[in-house]
């Protein structure tokens, strides 16, 4: 709800608005906030008969399943409209409508939906503003992040878990009817896991930036990031049914989901026919990008891919990455040949530092003769890097990207 919207309310609560700004002008939402509390307390109480915006708001309730199902989800019944739960969590309107709005929710004028959890919600973040835990920037982001995850993560779980096993087994009912008690017994459930594995992941991000070597790596690190593209995309999305469609990009998220976190990478984000990844360091991160390759090379069912990384900082922001290093592994993704892996010069430096990859195979046959010389072993190298013929990238100049592949 925003100043606006005060115009929308009841007519008491539309006198307190004008009674806080007089003659027209704009008067501090606390100051319109407490002149509202003042009106309603005076207010008396109107018949029944005299009630209209009751009576429309009664023709606006949703379905009572419908709401069943939202108070057994929510665990408190609507009891608010915007205006009284920011006036009962001691927090402005503003405020409390961009906090509203940043969880991603769509203003919702005067009705009388929020609930007691809703109260609590907004007490708390702004209890974390007021004793300066966080800026009001801060916990906008916290709500903007929070909300945007868990969207995606309830989208996900209504569309591909719960609708499959709502599927009517007895005449006459309803996939809603069998919605309720199937999302009263797993409710709990998914509840304490989705705290364990949030608990799970902030511990791991926690290790991984504290380990920064200086206060600034902590915001913009040196990363590899990698982008995998399905090639002819959208070709096939017109050849392809809109399941077998659905399918196909499930099966390419799933695997390469696996394969990033399993070698010791994290997922960015899906893309339908992209993914993008992230890691720590070179070697990982190449592994991970000939894994995807081979892996989706012999599956018949899969498309060709290609791979582009680059090596450098990165700003993270959200559970995003941003920056010109990730603008290049972008580039090098739409450039690379298919079923190939193309780096950038600072990755190819990078393996070549930590000795995972020769700086070229001359080098590598001069240590290997020179081992053998001493009768020492020779240097092992999990990757080969090829020189490819520099090329202009729109928006980043001149490149030498680098073809990367498994050192037989």
């Amino acid at each position: 709800m925003t100043a606006d919207d005060a115009g929308s309310g009841t007519a008491e609560e539309r006198e307190a608005w004008d009674a806080a700004a007089p003659d027209g002008a704009v008067r501090d939402t606390g100051a319109r906030e407490s002149a509202a509390a003042e009106a309603l307390e005076e207010a008396p109480e109107e018949a029944p008969d005299e009630a209209p915006d009751e009576a429309l708001e009664d023709a606006d309730q949703p379905d009572p399943i419908a709401l069943r199902l939202e108070q057994l989800i929510l665990g408190a019944e609507r009891r608010y409209t915007p205006f009284q739960a920011a006036r009962s969590a001691g927090v402005s309107v503003e405020l409390a409508t961009r906090f509203w709005r940043a969880m991603g929710f769509a203003d919702i004028g005067q009705a009388k939906a929020l609930t007691e959890a809703d109260v609590l919600a907004l007490r708390r973040l702004s209890g974390l503003v007021e004793a300066g835990l966080l800026s009001e920037p801060m916990a906008i982001q916290v709500a903007r992040s929070t909300g945007q995850t868990s969207a995606r993560l309830a989208d996900w779980q209504i569309d591909s878990f719960l609708e499959g096993l709502t599927d009517p087994q007895e005449t006459g009912m309803t996939r809603t009817e069998i919605a309720y008690p199937l999302v009263e017994l797993l409710l709990p459930e998914l509840e304490e896991f989705l705290v364990y594995v949030y608990r799970r992941q902030l511990a791991a991000a926690t290790g991984r930036v504290v380990q920064a070597a200086d206060d600034a790596e902590m915001v913009d690190r040196r990363l590899a990031v990698g982008f995998a593209d399905l090639v002819s995309f959208t070709r096939l999305t017109r050849r392809l049914e809109e399941e077998e469609l659905g399918e196909l990009v499930e099966a390419f998220e799933t695997t390469a989901a696996d394969l990033v976190a399993a070698h010791g990478g994290r997922l960015i984000k899906t893309l339908g026919d992209e993914v993008l990844y992230a890691a720590d360091d070179a070697g990982i991160a190449a592994e991970i990008g000939l894994r995807l390759i081979e892996t989706l090379t012999h599956d018949e069912t899969m498309p060709e891919l290609r791979v582009g990384i680059a090596f450098g900082t990165v700003t993270t922001r959200m559970g995003d990455v941003f920056g010109t290093t990730v603008n290049l592994a972008s580039r090098l993704t739409s450039i690379a040949p298919k079923n190939a892996l193309l780096v950038d010069g600072a990755f190819a430096e990078e393996l070549s530092r930590t000795g995972e990859a020769p700086v070229s195979e001359a080098e590598a046959a001069e240590a290997a003769a020179a081992a053998e010389k001493e009768g020492e072993e020779p240097p092992s190298y999990r990757f080969a890097l090829q020189p490819m013929w520099q090329r202009p990238v729109r928006g980043l100049g001149v490149v030498e990207p680098w073809l990367l592949s498994r050192r037989a």
